[in-house]
């Protein structure tokens, strides 16, 4: 209660700041458009008559969406230090309406082909560019204790914006019949909104959000340098052991949920609405929001009774909250089970990410929490693409099988069962403290013996718990949103 009494003096605080108030307006409203965009790409690739519908096809235009994320987001920071912020916010939305116009007159004049998907790629590693770039601008609009506030509060009022573009054009493609003008629809609105963002980003100062000094070496000799610190980042989470043990646990519910988000696709298209592209759309949706539902209900339960278990703890329990998940879906693929088996699973999913967040930034020191929280990126995105390749393999046509569902089950027990009987509950060096202490530790910003120190383990919980992440003052890299 006091925590979110906190937020809201504090989000009126930022909005006060007119560099914030500017830049929010960009972030919410290119937001907007992704959620828009998203939805125009999902209807062509996964619910258009034109798409095919096999499980291959699904998994492989699932990894087309994902690998910007995967391979340009790590490296994006090189360019975002040589050009102006602020000019990459106005002509990267300015690059999205070009493409994504082109993209809905590919579609009503050709179809589904391989210039949507290549356009497609094209238009959301732009997207990660701009996303990387709101982050890395922000401590120039921000400064002091209201920049940890600002690095959690935007991301997720800039994922609702997304939620409600999303809907907007949904309810906009209602509006036409099913064929090619319906496919194209959310992209033309998208676009239109892109071409707005970019309008907003010219109300910023040319030199406003950076960089002041803009990086003159080689590029190849930088995206060098951010391939070994990845690596660095890799080398220093396994030797601090929780850390490193909590992303590999990330890692592997991560591979498994894309399994189970291939296959919910898979079954709203072609197994609860078959044949009806605007049903098999609003069946997904459903699907997506109750996962949403669950992952709120995560962020309610996690900050009491992880108290209780320590994250580890937590987050074994959550994985057997996800076998139980995966063997409600075996029993049979009715609506209702689809419905109660997205919510649960949505709980776990995020009740393990908050566990495994908190371990990361309290147990990794802050001289390799940037390139750690880097390396998380990267694995984070993988495995979903990691997920694809194992479901176009796996999966049937319709999305639904017993044994895929029962080997999915296994997979979380077995994951359960090694974190909580062979994982480290400390780093090394830290004596004989346990999980307990997070979130009842001691008091803020004093350690054991009452030296100062960044942030106490306890303030760190409760803070990444609701919805506050950030990697704290002192590395001034925001938390991914």
């Amino acid at each position: 209660m006091s925590a979110n009494a906190g937020v809201i003096p504090e989000l009126r605080a930022l909005l006060r700041l007119e560099g914030f108030r500017k830049l929010f307006a960009v972030r919410l409203v290119s937001q907007a458009g992704d959620g828009m965009f998203q939805v125009g790409l999902a209807s062509l690739l996964f619910f258009s008559p034109e798409s095919q519908g096999t499980a291959a096809a699904i998994a492989g235009a699932f990894a087309v969406m994902l690998a910007p994320f995967t391979i340009v987001g790590p490296f994006a920071g090189v360019f975002l230090d040589r050009w102006q912020r602020r000019q990459v916010l106005a002509w990267g939305n300015a690059v999205r309406v070009v493409i994504t116009l082109g993209m809905a007159a590919l579609m009503l004049s050709g179809g589904v082909t391989g210039w949507i998907y290549a356009l497609g790629l094209a238009a959301l590693s732009v997207n990660r560019f701009l996303l990387a770039g709101l982050s890395a601008g922000l401590p120039r609009v921000v400064e002091g204790p209201l920049l940890l506030t600002a690095n959690s509060l935007t991301p997720t009022l800039g994922a609702g914006a997304a939620f409600v573009g999303g809907g907007i054009g949904f309810l906009l493609s209602l509006m036409f019949e099913p064929g090619r003008v319906k496919d194209s629809s959310a992209l033309v609105c998208a676009a239109l909104v892109f071409g707005v963002a970019s309008l907003l980003a010219l109300r910023l100062g040319r030199t406003r959000l950076g960089p002041d000094r803009p990086a003159e070496g080689a590029i190849s000799g930088e995206i060098v340098k951010v391939a070994r610190g990845l690596a660095d980042g890799a080398r220093y989470l396994v030797a601090r052991r929780t850390p490193g043990q909590a992303l590999l646990v990330m890692a592997t519910h991560r591979f498994l949920y894309g399994v189970v988000f291939i296959a919910s696709i898979l079954i709203s298209r072609n197994l609860l609405s078959p044949g009806d592209q605007a049903a098999g759309m609003a069946t997904f949706g459903v699907v997506v929001a109750l996962t949403g539902v669950g992952g709120a209900g995560a962020m309610v339960l996690t900050p009491t009774i992880s108290r209780r278990t320590g994250p580890q703890g937590w987050i074994a329990i959550m994985l057997l909250l996800a076998a139980a998940s995966q063997l409600l879906m075996v029993t049979t693929p009715a609506r209702g089970v689809v419905y109660a088996g997205a919510a649960l699973l949505g709980l776990a999913a995020q009740g393990t990410k908050i566990a495994v967040d908190t371990i990361v930034q309290r147990d990794t020191e802050d001289a390799y929490r940037g390139r750690a929280f880097a390396f998380y990126d990267v694995l984070y995105n993988a495995a979903f693409v990691g997920a694809a390749a194992l479901a176009a393999f796996t999966l049937p046509d319709t999305g639904w099988s017993r044994a895929v569902f029962v080997g999915l089950a296994v997979a979380y027990v077995l994951a359960a069962l090694v974190l909580w009987t062979r994982g480290a509950r400390t780093p090394p060096g830290t004596g004989t403290g346990t999980e307990a202490e997070v979130g009842a530790g001691a008091e803020p910003g004093t350690d054991e013996s009452g030296g100062e120190k960044e942030s106490s383990p306890s303030r760190e919980y409760r803070t990444m718990a609701n919805g506050r992440t950030g990697y704290g003052p002192a590395s001034g890299r925001p938390h991914r949103g």
